[in-house]
């Protein structure tokens, strides 16, 4: 039997499902041995601090993840950060592959006016902020305003106008950052805007994320009608099925009975924002709109329009991610998840792409290398195992039991390790 080393770069779901993957391809003949390389002293990339945390259904995937993770061949390497800890060459020299893993944590620009001024955010700012990375606790989220614009017509843009829009006190029993519920709870924000550029025929969103906005009990949801109207024409007798699930699920929140809260989300389809005003901080942003310009005053703007790739060293990326050919990037190292194809897809989209890779990999693997082991390059770090992760685990968990919360997560770095035993 012939054993392999594999290094995966990053302990979110494509990496995770890259793993599993090479653990369902093992046979009679040959076996992994799979190490994953984490930045962070906690796994699980956008299932921990990506999904918005007042949907937990979708953190269940998590579980899987865990499975993987004990499976006997796999060993996490958390808190070492590729590029400063330990080099891509190096790794590469140990392993009989490495997978690059690291998904896409830099939010695109608008590339228009007024986008450096106190009170702009893009959406890979603000959702680590709530979510609780460590690296974003202290970004600036000015919440003294009563109008928000987020700018984006996707999930991630749903996710970050819900967030603004819906009473604080929902996110009582959820996994969100304590000092975001406290920042959120002084808000003054009741209206927020999502702007679309093209119609609601080209949106992003996906249909249950947009069924579940008029169960929001403490918002109303404003889609007009007109609008769904002019979509359903534009797609014409035979739309896609994702965008007619999607038109039928925003014709529903149209049609739906008004609502007197306080608070609002509103859709505006066809605005294209050409700047952003105000001296010293935002004021307003201007729009383009098939009436003419159109100016909404507002003291936060969070663009939601994708995300790209944080380079690597010795790694090519063009259009924010990773040059490769279905996964193949160059030598052993071979690319899976949003690093591969862009922020695109859910968390179940890693999977199959995930599969494809691997499939690619084994058809190239050739004699093994027996180089030694990673631990000869890191032992002066302090490594979080999947036993010190399990630790954090359980105590955050602990922590969320009496307050009614899945778990209450912990932000400091220093803290987590000390929670992990290091």
């Amino acid at each position: 039997m012939t054993q392999y080393k594999v290094a995966i770069v990053g302990a979110g779901p494509a990496g995770y499902f890259a793993a599993q993957a090479l653990q369902n391809a093992q046979s009679d003949e040959r076996t992994f041995a799979i190490d994953m390389i984490e930045r962070l002293p906690t796994p699980w990339g956008l299932v921990r601090s990506g999904v918005a945390p007042d949907h937990p259904k979708i953190k269940t995937v998590s579980k899987v993840f865990e499975k993987i993770a004990t499976a006997g061949n796999f060993r996490l390497f958390g808190n070492i950060e590729l590029g400063t800890d330990i080099q891509l060459s190096e790794i590469q020299a140990k392993y009989d592959a490495v997978i690059i893993a690291t998904g896409t944590s830099l939010g695109r620009k608008l590339g228009i006016p007024g986008e450096e001024l106190a009170g702009y955010l893009s959406a890979a700012d603000f959702v680590p902020w709530y979510n609780a990375h460590p690296d974003y606790t202290a970004v600036n989220v000015p919440l003294d305003t009563d109008t928000a614009v987020v700018i984006g017509a996707g999930n991630v843009a749903m996710d970050v106008a819900r967030m603004l829009a819906l009473d604080p006190s929902e996110l009582d029993p959820t996994d969100t950052a304590e000092h975001a519920i406290a920042e959120l709870k002084k808000s003054n924000i009741r209206k927020v805007y999502i702007c679309a550029r093209r119609g609601a025929e080209h949106a992003a969103f996906t249909s249950p994320e947009l069924r579940d906005l008029p169960k929001l009990e403490h918002t109303n949801v404003i889609i007009h009608k007109s609008d769904i109207d002019a979509a359903i024409t534009a797609a014409g007798d035979t739309p896609e099925k994702d965008v007619k699930n999607n038109l039928d699920a925003m014709l529903a929140i149209a049609e739906h009975e008004k609502t007197n809260h306080a608070r609002t989300m509103e859709f505006l389809f066809h605005h294209v924002p050409t700047e952003i005003k105000g001296t010293a901080g935002v004021q307003e942003v201007v729009f383009k709109t098939p009436n003419g310009e159109k100016t909404i005053k507002c003291g936060l703007v969070i663009s939601a329009i994708g995300y790209e790739a944080h380079p690597l060293d010795g790694i090519t990326y063009e259009k924010g991610k990773v040059v490769n050919n279905e996964g193949r990037v160059k030598e052993n190292i071979y690319v899976v998840g949003w690093a591969k194809r862009g922020p695109s897809g859910v968390i179940g989209t890693n999977k199959s792409d995930a599969a494809a890779v691997i499939e690619l990999l084994i058809s190239d693997l050739q004699t093994p290398k027996n180089s030694g082991d990673i631990n000869d390059l890191i032992s002066a770090h302090k490594v979080i195992t999947q036993t010190h992760w399990e630790a954090i685990n359980t105590a955050e968990v602990s922590s969320g039991e009496p307050l009614g919360k899945p778990r209450v997560k912990v932000v400091d770095k220093s803290e987590l390790l000390r929670l992990g035993g290091l």
